[in-house]
């Protein structure tokens, strides 16, 4: 018995090179052949990845592509690294079969592995780079479930947090005066009663 993620891996395939065409191919398609498709995603840096088309579909990006075109099956994501691609294809791989539950809203815990899954807890455990980035190519490529999921992530580090605390821990520079921060606070005062 293999696990999830030596599945998910299983079934991501990196191709760099060129596809080979088989002249032998027969174009004859039954109607249960459309799941033996595959996509190439093909990230900012040039890198391709084949994925099954039933996978795939979980970005609304590539539902959309392809629904325009159903005889090109190279997709273009200028806007994702390949790094990030592929972990975004191994969560599209694994929530495939396993659909991702909703994350309930505001965040109940800082631990993640109280909001979600362990997989998806497991999942953004990254640095912060990889997680904004990840954040960008959910966004762009319009899977809502992988969305919510690194929103969730982000929520939880700064939930309970003081805004000095965030500030550090994102590295945002403090462009208010004293009096100014002040005047903000007493604003809303409302939002830190709780």
């Amino acid at each position: 018995m293999s696990s999830p993620a030596k599945k998910v891996d299983e079934e991501v395939k990196q191709d760099n090179k060129e596809d080979v065409v088989d002249d032998d191919d027969d174009d004859v398609v039954g109607l249960d052949d459309d799941d033996e498709v595959e996509l190439s995603l093909k990230s900012q840096d040039m890198k391709v990845f084949k994925v099954k088309k039933e996978i795939a579909m979980q970005s609304a990006l590539i539902k959309t592509m392809w629904s325009g075109d159903q005889t090109e099956t190279e997709i273009p994501l200028p806007n994702v690294r390949g790094s990030i691609l592929n972990k975004v294809i191994k969560y599209m791989a694994y929530h495939h079969k396993n659909p991702a539950k909703e994350i309930e809203k505001p965040l109940k815990s800082a631990n993640m592995r109280e909001v979600c899954s362990e997989w998806d807890a497991n999942y953004v455990e990254v640095d912060q780079e990889t997680l904004f980035e990840l954040i960008l190519a959910a966004n762009y490529m319009d899977i809502k479930s992988l969305l919510d999921l690194t929103c969730a992530k982000v929520a939880s580090m700064i939930k309970g947090k003081t805004p000095e605390e965030i500030r550090k821990k994102f590295n945002i520079q403090n462009d208010f005066s004293p009096e100014e921060e002040e005047a903000v606070r007493a604003e809303n005062k409302w939002a830190e009663d709780n």
